[in-house]
């Protein structure tokens, strides 16, 4: 379980055995990414459609699954324990990191909030889409905060994204749900796209944090941060709970719920299940290569929420949501593209 990935190894046996191991943590990372990112939405939608109502609990559920973190660390405790002895430490993080998590943490607290107040308004298909400004946001700030180089092609798909993006909400009425207003609508559109925002600079922040830090930067402290990251936000929505009093109203919706008491539950688990898969793989594909290329598979698993969303749910799909797939998938190639050019001319570089 212990990686001990440092960015400068001292021979080349461990350089390449670090890589090895960073390319198959990429793969792990990016598919609990992809898995909460795709099921997370709808699962939350699925709370707000049978009855369902408040947004607090929506956003607490978001981070309240970090104890399962506590089983993998306890692992490579063991695991570390065996090679190094009663010498091992029980944990890596230092005060510093720790303080810089807790701060990050409400922020992702906030942002859970302005989530699901979104997906509470707006049909999964829509917030989809609405998310893949999310890719902007987060490259405008990787260049603020970590200097992060562009090619003509990543700028190229973040235009495509964030002009998708702007068609959507141009032409966000025809998708308004039936019960709903036009006001309530927009918050919705305008709540998704502050928290498009808002995790769009906690990517990079997150990035920074590991820059900064004078620590090693492990796969165990990672895993660490994260749960240290979701105690704070899980906080900050436990405050907003308590002073709703939702921890009381629970068992009334529960009781209400269409699907029936046990499935009530059973969707709050699952919520807190795949949105900890969620954040768990966007900060570790952060620590395997940058935030940017989290802020792209995040937007790049759009058009499957979006068939899942119109699966399931049976949205609408209208010209607009078309026209704002296609520029989206447009974009995705534009960037990839532009990554397996690059990589091609790096490796001819390495060769001569």
């Amino acid at each position: 379980m212990e990686t001990d990935i440092s960015n400068n190894q001292e021979s080349g046996e461990e350089e390449k055995m670090s890589k090895s191991l960073k390319k198959f943590l990429l793969i792990l990372n990016g598919a609990m990414l992809a898995i909460g990112n795709c099921g997370g939405p709808l699962v939350l939608r699925l709370y707000f459609l049978k009855g369902g109502k408040s947004v607090w609990t929506s956003s607490f559920l978001q981070t309240a699954g970090w104890p399962f973190i506590i089983f993998p660390l306890i692992i490579s405790y063991s695991y570390r324990r065996k090679k190094k002895g009663s010498r091992t430490e029980l944990f890596y993080i230092s005060p510093h990191l720790f303080l810089a998590c807790a701060v990050i943490g409400v922020l992702t607290g906030l942002d859970d909030f302005l989530s699901a107040y979104g997906v509470s308004l707006l049909p999964v298909s829509t917030s989809a889409l609405i998310i893949a400004t999310q890719l902007g946001f987060t490259a405008g700030f990787a260049y603020i905060l970590v200097k992060q180089k562009f090619t003509h092609f990543t700028v190229n798909a973040i235009f495509l994204l964030s002009i998708g993006a702007v068609i959507l909400v141009l032409h966000a009425s025809s998708d308004r749900p039936a019960h709903e207003t036009n006001k309530q609508y927009f918050i919705g559109v305008f709540m998704t796209l502050g928290a498009s925002a808002l995790y769009g600079f906690v990517l990079p922040l997150i990035e920074l944090t590991y820059k900064k830090t004078k620590q090693t930067i492990t796969y165990t402290l990672v895993m660490e941060m994260q749960m240290v990251l979701s105690f704070f936000a899980t906080a900050f929505c436990t405050i907003g709970m308590l002073l709703h009093k939702d921890f009381v109203a629970i068992p009334r919706e529960a009781r209400e719920f269409e699907l029936g008491r046990a499935k009530y539950y059973l969707v709050l688990v699952f919520t807190a299940v795949f949105w900890q898969c969620s954040f768990m793989g966007a900060i570790g594909v952060v620590f395997c290569h940058s935030s940017l290329l989290s802020g792209i598979i995040i937007a790049t698993l759009l058009p499957v929420t979006e068939t899942l969303a119109v699966l399931f749910y049976h949205e609408k799909f209208r010209v607009e949501k078309g026209i704002s797939l296609g520029l989206s998938l447009w974009g995705f190639i534009s960037y990839f593209y532009g990554e397996l050019q690059q990589n091609k001319r790096l490796r001819i570089r390495l060769q001569n």
